[in-house]
């Protein structure tokens, strides 16, 4: 009898994440139901002795259940590239603790483990930046340390957006005008006083119906879009910050973005990732932990997770 794959995920305290919106456990429900084997790493369970990545896994088993979605069944000392797959899950800040996790996955990698997304992509592919590798998908974008840039983007624009490079879930971002009178003091604590780059980009007043999640595996993008709708006191459509979610289909220029965005994604080793959209502009690419899939769920699209697991076992396949 053929042993049953083993998949690791490196995520954030599982205690700590709300089950009903979690894309990791959907993920995790998943392989589980394949008969996958279940092994939890969080960041200060892994290392390197003598060149060689390893790692205190705990044994998990998961339950789709809002009030007792996991159990650790034991654990054990093992090298990460003895793991079929390993999903690194870590949510952002995206910091030097977060690239140093990275390079032990990438030598896991190299011992023989499927590291998704991959490793080299999560260090290369940052969420906010990266759109720069398709500025035709974009609305006039800049990154910068200058608060003089910044100053002449506003006057350039009239409204701008800006927010800073490493976070998520709609931190610290702020809507600007043209005369505020914050906007010195907006700039000043993006770029630490001219010390860390910032991005600034044209708002798109389209928000108010939605940022657009547009979810992609193996590159290629799901039928639908969760739309995150803003609340009416905050310019902000991340659900994390009490955006309402709606599920709608792709719009023709949704699927072009998807079409420009996704092929290179692919090639860079992500099978799993998020796009946002804002009407018809992409503004961010998201790599490291990207979400969606509970909510999706909700609206008839229950087989995402299944669909990733296909990817994975095809890959694993081709090993």
């Amino acid at each position: 009898m053929a042993a049953k794959p083993r998949l690791g995920i490196v995520m954030d305290p599982i205690q700590t994440i709300k089950p009903a919106k979690d894309s990791s456990l959907a993920m995790l429900l998943a392989a589980q139901a394949r008969g996958m084997e279940l092994f939890y790493f969080e960041q200060n369970d892994l290392r390197i002795r003598k060149g060689e990545a390893l790692g205190h896994a705990r044994h998990l088993r998961v339950h789709d259940d809002l009030q007792r979605w996991f159990e650790f069944t034991g654990g054990e000392e093992l090298p990460l590239g003895s793991l079929d797959v390993i999903l690194m899950r870590k949510d952002p800040p995206f910091d030097t603790e977060y690239i140093y996790t990275t390079y032990i996955l990438e030598r896991a990698e190299q011992a023989g483990a499927l590291v998704v997304n991959r490793p080299a992509a999560l260090r290369d592919i940052n969420e906010k930046v990266f759109t720069a590798w398709f500025p035709q998908c974009c609305p006039d974008t800049l990154i910068t340390r200058s608060m003089a840039d910044m100053r002449a983007f506003l006057g350039e624009h009239q409204t701008i957006v800006v927010k800073p490079l490493h976070s998520m879930g709609g931190q610290s971002i702020f809507v600007v005008h043209r005369g505020d009178l914050n906007a010195n003091v907006i700039f000043e604590t993006l770029t630490a006083y001219e010390t860390r780059h910032a991005m600034a980009q044209r708002y798109v007043p389209e928000i108010r119906d939605g940022d657009k999640r547009i979810l992609l595996i193996d590159g290629k993008c799901v039928e639908v879009v969760l739309a995150r709708v803003p609340a009416a006191d905050d310019n902000r459509g991340n659900l994390a910050m009490g955006a309402a979610p709606e599920v709608r289909p792709l719009t023709e220029r949704d699927r072009w973005i998807a079409d420009q965005v996704g092929p290179v994604l692919r090639e860079r080793g992500v099978l799993f990732a998020g796009i946002d959209v804002i009407g018809d502009y992409l503004t961010e690419v998201n790599v490291t932990s990207p979400t969606g899939i509970r909510e999706l769920a909700k609206g008839g699209h229950a087989n995402l997770a299944d669909r990733f697991l296909d990817v994975i076992d095809e890959r694993l396949g081709r090993r």
